[in-house]
């Protein structure tokens, strides 16, 4: 029964996989960016100890730190996300309208990320965040109404 559940809420699983792909290209764009960085300001990697990040970020381009501050976004709000996410597709109700939504947030955070590495607009940045929190907003709320009237 439960397998058949998921079955029927999986069309809003392919957004969350899309999002965890998207953060492991940020993660590699950030290394990417970053290590060469830290070649040419002649960081030794191997002898900082119990940095907390804002020693080597005084050291970077801050075009460089964006693409870090961007992988940190990525593991806050997202989570949430994940988890509405799964629990819709555990409830049945991962398909239509929910996972349309769910393809709308992971396009408003991967252009969320994409002005953020570059341009870094953060006005641009502040809308398009503000418009993946409504529809995160309502992922919750739609999943909440089904859970607290089905009593689960």
């Amino acid at each position: 029964m439960q397998a058949q559940i998921l079955m029927d809420g999986k069309h809003i699983v392919q957004p969350v996989l899309a999002l965890m792909i998207w953060t492991m290209i940020m993660w590699s764009w950030m290394y990417a960016t970053r290590i060469p960085a830290m070649q040419k300001a002649e960081i030794d990697g191997t002898k900082l100890v119990g940095s907390n990040g804002a020693s080597l970020r005084a050291q970077l381009p801050d075009t460089v730190n964006w693409k870090a501050d961007n992988y940190n976004h990525l593991h806050e709000q997202p989570t949430l996300f994940y988890a509405v996410a799964l629990v819709l597709a555990y409830i049945g109700q991962g398909e239509g309208m929910n996972a349309f939504l769910a393809w709308i947030y992971v396009g408003l955070r991967v252009a969320h990320s994409v002005v953020q590495v570059t341009a870094n607009r953060v006005l641009v940045r502040f809308v398009l965040f503000a418009l993946s929190s409504l529809v995160l907003t309502v992922l919750i709320y739609n999943a909440a109404v089904v859970v607290f009237a089905a009593g689960f």
